[in-house]
């Protein structure tokens, strides 16, 4: 059987605020991946969760999924597992499985949800149970263990924990693994057996933008714990595509696209799964295209700053600005620099560090609200606030007061 493994597609997602939106370029991954799917022959695809940014995504999102996914199910002769992620809302990610049913589309929201028997296009589910199912495809047999998110309030379950953190990681993990070993009693010798979860696992290598579903680390699952008798394990969270130590069975696919600054170093992916029962799993990175690049770009000087934006300004990326500077950037020279080049980010000064001025500190009291905010503004990020902004902050204060 061949399955391919992705996850944390986050649609809907927007880059540092709500201007900058990344549908774009997830519709291009999505082209991709349809294309890859096809041309791999693929049997089956595993989505681990994080389908969606969060838990009320824009139509917009739903619909590029719903497209998405028809095409990628094949009309239906196409499995497709998803599993619901900490960002997604299970009731509504779980709201089209009527509709999905006849794609051969199984969506799991919770790790107590229980798929029903039956035909789901040319896919038959013939055993499941809270966190399995069995399916016979193309006459094949898998049983694939489906651990959704499992946070306590979705396991309905409440964790005894110790005060001491690591304590708790322990007792979280140590549940995580019993849950683990209870599925995988499902598994036989003459079946395929693969799982797939939503989970942090000890080890991984983390960026920015994951939000974290652990306190301190309380939350995070060792290796140990997984179950080890899976061929393989398609994990979701973790947006930087890896293997789970250096001889384990566990990959996470990692997100198609660069979601925050911390992950411009590396190449997206998904993988490739061959198996059999009883054999080794063959897994295969495919690399995926960088639609848009996030890039950071350094300077001395605001006037090369300036230069640069303008040379660039064709260019189709995200842009971080850092700019060293004996003063703090007027809003003339940013706003110059947003009009030369498109989807800047943030322009982050580089102030050097100056004596404290021994005159004495004036008198707040003697000072209106709109140039004490304006002067915080300026310190805080180096630049000069909007005019834009500055109205929106005066409004929500005029308004806080007339509650008042």
């Amino acid at each position: 059987m061949k399955i391919m493994h992705t996850s944390d597609w986050h649609l809907g997602k927007y880059l540092d605020g709500i201007k900058n939106s990344r549908l774009e370029e997830q519709e291009e991954f999505l082209n991709e991946f349809i294309d890859i799917v096809e041309k791999e022959s693929i049997d089956m695809i595993i989505i681990a969760g994080d389908i969606y940014d969060n838990g009320n995504p824009p139509a917009k999102a739903e619909r590029l999924l719903y497209e998405s996914l028809k095409k990628l199910s094949n009309n239906g002769k196409r499995p497709i597992i998803i599993i619901a992620g900490n960002h997604d809302n299970p009731e509504r990610l779980m709201s089209i499985s009527p509709l999905a049913l006849e794609y051969g589309i199984i969506i799991i929201g919770t790790p107590k949800n229980i798929v029903e028997i039956g035909r789901y296009g040319v896919c038959d589910v013939v055993d499941s149970g809270e966190g399995f199912i069995e399916i016979e495809l193309n006459g094949e047999k898998a049983v694939i263990i489906t651990l959704a998110y499992p946070s306590e309030k979705r396991l309905n379950e409440v964790f005894i924990f110790e005060d001491d953190d690591n304590e708790r990681m322990v007792s979280y993990s140590e549940k995580i693994g019993e849950i683990f070993n209870k599925l995988s009693k499902n598994y036989r010798e003459d079946t395929i057996n693969i799982a797939t979860s939503h989970i942090f696992v000890n080890g991984g290598i983390t960026s920015d933008s994951e939000r974290s579903i652990e306190l301190g680390g309380s939350l995070a699952v060792s290796a140990l714990n997984l179950p080890k008798k899976a061929q393989y394990i398609a994990l979701g969270h973790l947006h930087r595509p890896q293997r789970v130590g250096n001889t384990s069975n566990a990959y996470y696919a990692g997100s198609p696209i660069q979601y925050s600054k911390s992950e411009i170093n590396y190449a997206k992916s998904v993988y490739k799964v061959e198996v059999v029962p009883k054999k080794e799993a063959k897994v295969e990175r495919i690399l995926l295209s960088n639609y848009k690049p996030i890039e950071i770009w350094k300077f001395e000087s605001i006037e090369e700053a300036i230069e640069k934006c303008k040379d660039e300004s064709n260019r189709d990326c995200w842009v971080y600005i850092k700019v060293k500077t004996d003063e703090y950037i007027n809003q003339e020279y940013i706003k110059l620099m947003n009009e030369y080049k498109k989807d800047i980010i943030e322009i982050i000064p580089d102030i050097k560090e100056k004596e404290e001025s021994e005159s004495p500190t004036e008198d707040l009291r003697e000072r209106s609200m709109k140039e004490q905010f304006s002067e915080f503004y300026l310190k805080r990020r180096g630049y000069d606030i909007s005019d834009e902004l500055l109205e929106l902050f005066l409004s929500i204060v005029s308004e806080d007061e007339k509650e008042d």
